[in-house]
Formats: structure tokens, C-alpha cells, sequence
């Protein structure tokens, strides 16, 4: 089992290193296929509409497929999206390959998520799933960065095939470790579509898009912000953003266990904390130890908030959860539109660049408010979400001959 969640780990590492990496590389993109900056920065967006449209098209489509063959069939497609990135010829088509890499992103971590949660025992659910989320947090602090410095000394095509080869490598390690998980009767686009309707489901998702969209009105102008009024050279903000990821990772680590324990209050303090984060942030981004000391605290109460709302999902959509687990990674990335639209329309109002902080404070409020109106609507009583993953994920992969199996609304 550990090495069945370090494959899962692997498979995350390379989707944050593809992910971000793209950003870092705007400029010799541009040059390498003749745009401008800004229209390059399309990719960014290429990529975020794949993962959105993939998540749910996806799991839906190979809804009856087993967990395994559908890790695997996912993981390649991952490698050919990021083999076209690094042959495509001109804009168009590299365009065309970032929305297929972006495809199995949102569905990869879905059905890792439930592949995760049945490695191990009840109580130990999120902590499976939090490990496999290690993987995108070390790639803030590894793969992002080396994948940069790949691509600005051996082109950026370089980046993309150095990519393709990690998912290689996850797609091998997969194969060998992950056990076979059938799926039963309760299978198929009929049941997970039901499970999206739930009621629980739809308020967990509009959380994670409010509630998020806080975390990246701030991320996605940090580093203007850090420049500007922190005073940090452009050469040092690579390593700041290392230490945002450092922050992701130990929320990450205190995420699963606190999840174990008690879901939904932990859901409350990440959002809490991450609010009072982003108004701290607003008065210490002009020094630069107590900045620094900040971000490494947003970074972390923002991880934090990731394996909660994961397992809610998965917990409320019943016996049909991978649809919801992987919506919750669509979710993630309107909440990146969404909050980087906001923030700069406040940054465009004149409100300086310290303002997408108090954005960003007011959606994580947001979120909290939706939280608790879940909380508040939710009869199945207190701290029983993690367990519930388990039980509807048990209930999915019995076969189809099992007599006693029954679809739970």
C-alpha cells in the first residue's frame, strides 16, 4: 500500500510540475513560437479549460471502467499531451496539446482520491489521500522550479519532454503497485451524474470555488506583489514561491490527519485562517521577514483546505463518488480564474497591489459561509464523512453478483 500511494504521489508531482511550469516559461514560449507574452499566457488558460471539461467528460465516459485500467489509461494520455506540447510546431497546435494534457488532470486526481481512501482503513482515509496530494506540493517546491530551469537553458520544449517521461515513470509504477479494483452494478454515468445532483455535493464544490478562488486572488500576484511592494528582486521570487510550496506541503501533512478526525471543523479553520491570513498579508507584505513568514502561512492553510473538501465530496456523492472527486479539481481551477480575475480588477480600480489580499479574504469568507450552510443542512451527523468514503467506495466495487448492494441517494 505505501507503494501503491507513492505511484499515486508520482502521477501527482508530474500534473503540478506540467501545471505551473507553463507559467515560468511564457517568455521562451513567445520567442520559440513567435507570440507575444500575453498571448502565450493563453496556454495557462488552455490547460485550466482541459482539466474543467476533462474531470467530469472523463469519468463520466469510463464510468463502468475499473479504477486500475482507468489510472492507467489516464496516465497515458497525460504522456501524449505533454509529448505534442514539446513537438507542436506553432501556437495553434500547442494550444490544441495543453488542453490535452489538461484533460486527465481533474480525473486522475478523482480517481486517485477514491483508489486512495480504499488502500487503507476507515480512519486513516484523508491521511491516504493527503499523500498522494504530496506529490502536487513537492512539485511546487521541486518540479516547478527545475522544470523552469530545464526550460530556460535547454528550450522549453525540454520542460514538456522531461514531464512526459515522470508520467513514464508514474505510469510503470502504477502498473506494478496499484491492486485491481472492480467495479460493480453501482457503476456507470447514471449513478455518478445522480451523485452530482446531491445537494451536499453542489454546496461542497461551490465552496471550493469561492473558498479557493481567496487562496488565488493572492497566488496569482504574488509575485508583482513581492516586487513592487515587498521590494524582493525578480531573481529571488522563484525561491519565494519554493517557500509558498514549502507551506503547501506542511498543511498538506497536518491535513490528512485532522481530516481523519474531525472533517468539517477542519474545513472551518482552514478557511478561517486562511482569511486572516490574506488581511495579515495585506500589512506585512511591505517587510520582508514577516512577509515571507505570511506567505508560508497562506500557502499552508490553503493545502489545508484541499483534503477536506475532497472528502466531503466524496463522502456525500454515496456510492458514486468519482464524478465528485474529480469536479473538485474543475472546481480548483475556476476558483484560479475567478480569483485572479478579481484580484485584478481591483489592482485595475486603483485599490494597489496589496488589494487582491482583502479579495481574497472576502471569497475565503465567502466559502466559510457556504461551509457552514452545508454544515447546517447536513443530517448525517458529525465527523462520519471520512468513514462514509470508505463504505459508498466499498459499496461501488462490489460485484456485480453481490445481492445486498444498493444505491444510497
Amino acid at each position: 500500500m505505501p507503494l501503491a500511494l507513492l505511484a499515486l504521489a508520482v502521477v501527482a508531482f508530474g500534473i503540478g510540475t506540467t501545471e505551473f511550469a507553463t507559467m515560468g516559461l511564457l517568455p521562451q514560449i513567445a520567442d520559440g513560437i513567435g507570440v507575444s507574452v500575453p498571448h502565450a499566457g493563453n496556454l495557462v488558460s488552455a490547460y485550466a479549460l482541459g482539466v474543467v471539461v476533462g474531470a467530469p467528460v472523463l469519468t463520466g465516459i469510463c464510468a463502468r471502467v475499473p479504477h486500475k485500467r482507468l489510472l492507467l489509461l489516464l496516465s497515458g494520455l497525460f504522456v501524449i499531451g505533454n509529448i505534442a506540447s514539446a513537438l507542436a510546431p506553432n501556437f495553434g497546435l500547442l494550444f490544441a496539446a495543453r488542453f490535452l494534457a489538461g484533460l486527465p488532470h481533474g480525473a486522475l486526481f478523482g480517481v486517485g482520491a477514491v483508489v486512495a481512501s480504499r488502500l487503507v482503513a476507515p480512519d486513516r482515509a484523508a491521511r491516504a489521500v493527503s499523500k498522494m496530494f504530496l506529490g502536487l506540493t513537492v512539485a511546487n517546491i521541486i518540479g516547478v522550479p527545475a522544470g523552469t530551469a530545464l526550460g530556460q537553458q535547454l528550450g522549453w520544449r525540454s520542460a514538456y519532454a522531461a514531464v512526459a517521461v515522470i508520467g513514464v515513470v508514474a505510469l510503470a509504477a502504477l502498473a506494478a503497485f496499484v491492486p485491481h479494483q472492480p467495479r460493480g452494478q453501482q457503476a456507470g454515468i447514471r449513478h455518478e451524474v445522480r451523485a452530482m445532483a446531491n445537494r451536499q455535493v453542489v454546496i461542497g464544490l461551490a465552496t471550493a470555488v469561492v473558498g479557493f478562488g481567496g487562496f488565488f486572488a493572492v497566488y496569482s500576484y504574488l509575485v508583482p506583489m513581492l516586487t513592487h511592494l515587498t521590494g524582493i528582486s525578480d531573481t529571488s521570487t522563484t525561491l519565494v514561491l519554493a517557500l509558498y510550496g514549502v507551506g503547501m506541503t506542511a498543511g498538506t501533512l497536518i491535513a490528512g490527519p485532522l481530516t481523519d478526525r474531525a472533517l468539517r471543523p477542519t474545513l472551518y479553520a482552514g478557511l478561517a485562517l486562511l482569511a486572516a491570513g490574506l488581511v495579515a498579508f495585506y500589512f506585512t507584505v511591505h517587510s520582508t521577514v514577516p512577509a515571507l513568514v505570511t506567505i508560508t502561512f497562506i500557502g499552508a492553510m490553503g493545502a489545508l483546505i484541499t483534503t477536506p473538501v475532497q472528502m466531503l465530496l466524496m463522502a456525500k456523492a454515496k456510492n458514486a463518488p468519482t464524478m465528485a472527486a474529480a469536479s473538485n479539481h474543475s472546481a480548483f481551477n475556476l476558483a484560479n480564474a475567478g480569483g485572479a480575475w478579481l484580484g485584478g480588477l481591483a489592482i485595475s480600480a486603483g485599490w494597489g497591489w496589496a488589494s487582491p489580499n482583502l479579495v481574497g479574504a472576502a471569497l475565503a469568507v465567502a466559502g466559510l459561509g457556504l461551509a457552514f450552510t452545508g454544515g447546517l443542512m447536513d443530517r448525517g451527523g458529525r465527523g462520519s464523512e471520512s468513514s462514509e468514503v470508505i463504505t459508498s467506495s466499498a459499496a461501488e466495487a462490489l460485484p456485480e453478483a453481490a445481492p445486498t448492494t444498493s444505491a444510497k441517494g
